[in-house]
């Protein structure tokens, strides 16, 4: 069995990583060395239970603290630098690194995936640069110079390549390329799947209960076989394990699997299933923000309950699909309370996660002859985004976030969710 790769995208797109980037920006504005010292970003040095946001990559090495660690598990060494987040510096310094992309290629060949990734499409400056290992190594160097920060770059002929290679082999040697004629030998070579970007927890144990457990396993099995069980996903499954990825440039790498979500780690323990209700709200308000923010309406709701660690952990996490698409925060809420109501079990609730998938473009309204208000619920939505965009996030509140159980107010004044 082959595939011919030919015919398909072959350009040169560079994906750059700052190391332990919040940790590493930290380090640098302390006069110390990203790369040597011990250094844990926290979201509040006041609590112990706080979540480790970043860490250092020798703190990562020598005391296994990561991101997801919490602040009672790290040693008093005194070694050791605990710091709050600073995210409005972090921004910053995001911002001057996009600069820096910009005198090597123009502002459409860059697209941010977050703020400490980017990916580069250099064809067409070649000439002017060099090849793309050569202008990796310039960016690598100016980067290293002028903001003191370590990244690691990957290269490939399409997002889907150049983001694994970056997370397979240039995290540890620092620069590294695949093409198409690495797929048998790197590509096909990952195993467990779950490290195969794009394949979460619940597909790879659909795909091991299938006798699939490496990438390789996945090319050779029927398309057909994988399309009747995952649909659409599973046409993106096959030709990504073959290394094929038609997504352009600042797209999404995995096409239809569009969602919006958001998770939160509530501040303390909620005991009262009212006070989660009223957060529950502020998060679908959020998600309905962010959907129509995109143009976009979603039919397909998830809510995932994390439990309280005094209560063992656990939890819950299930969907449902609404009979039409919707942006509207009400029409996300009604959905999550019946998904709450069915399934949580009277436990002490730390963690929220709603997303919102089954995406398709908002462009029209679905009329019921039962429902006449609809459209303008739909437009009042978008008259609120635009007075938040205008007057700041706090500028309409519901009354939710006004309670104790309320946290919209206080998230507010932070930037990415963390101290600015």
């Amino acid at each position: 069995m082959e595939m011919d790769h030919s015919k398909r995208p072959n350009n040169k797109i560079l994906c750059v990583d700052m190391k332990s980037f919040y940790a590493s920006c930290s380090a640098v504005m302390r006069g110390l060395d990203p790369l040597t010292c011990y250094l844990a970003v926290v979201g509040d040095k006041e609590r112990q239970g706080s979540i480790v946001l970043a860490a250092s990559p020798m703190l990562k090495k020598e005391f296994g603290i990561k991101t997801g660690s919490r602040l009672f598990e790290i040693p008093n060494d005194k070694r050791i630098h605990v710091v709050n987040p600073q995210m409005a510096m972090y921004l910053r310094i995001s911002t001057e690194i996009t600069r820096l992309f910009n005198r090597y290629v123009p502002n459409d060949a860059i697209h941010t995936y977050s703020v400490d990734e980017c990916f580069l499409q250099v064809d067409g400056v070649e000439g002017i640069w060099g090849g793309a290992t050569t202008i990796a190594k310039k960016i690598r160097e100016e980067i290293d110079r002028e903001i003191q920060l370590p990244c690691s770059i990957g290269i490939g002929p399409n997002m889907l390549m150049s983001k694994l290679c970056l997370d397979l082999e240039a995290k540890t040697i620092g620069i590294a390329e695949w093409t198409y004629d690495d797929v048998p030998t790197k590509l096909w070579a990952i195993s467990p799947l779950r490290k195969m970007w794009g394949i979460g927890s619940k597909v790879e144990k659909t795909l091991n209960r299938m006798g699939i457990f490496n990438v390789g396993q996945l090319a050779k099995y029927p398309l057909e076989l994988l399309e009747k069980k995952f649909g659409v996903m599973g046409n993106q499954l096959y030709y990504h394990a073959w290394g094929i990825d038609l997504s352009e440039l600042g797209a999404p790498i995995i096409q239809g699997q569009i969602s919006f979500g958001k998770s939160q780690i509530l501040m303390r323990d909620y005991t009262d299933p009212k006070e989660v209700k009223h957060v529950l709200l502020e998060i679908c308000e959020e998600v309905a923000r962010r959907t129509r923010e995109h143009g976009k309406a979603g039919r397909t709701i998830s809510l995932g309950i994390g439990y309280s660690r005094d209560e063992l952990g656990g939890g819950f996490y299930r969907s449902k699909t609404m009979e039409r698409p919707s942006n509207i925060t009400m029409d996300l809420y009604k959905t999550c309370l019946e998904l709450f109501e069915k399934h949580y079990e009277q436990k002490t609730v730390r963690k929220i996660d709603v997303s919102l998938s089954n995406i398709v473009d908002d462009s029209e309204m679905q009329l019921s002859l039962f429902e006449l208000e609809r459209p303008k619920k739909r437009e009042l939505g978008y008259v609120m985004d635009r007075i938040r965009g205008k007057h700041g996030s706090n500028a309409l509140l519901r009354a939710v976030s006004y309670t104790n159980a309320g946290t919209a107010k206080q998230r507010s004044s932070l930037v990415g969710g963390h101290k600015a």
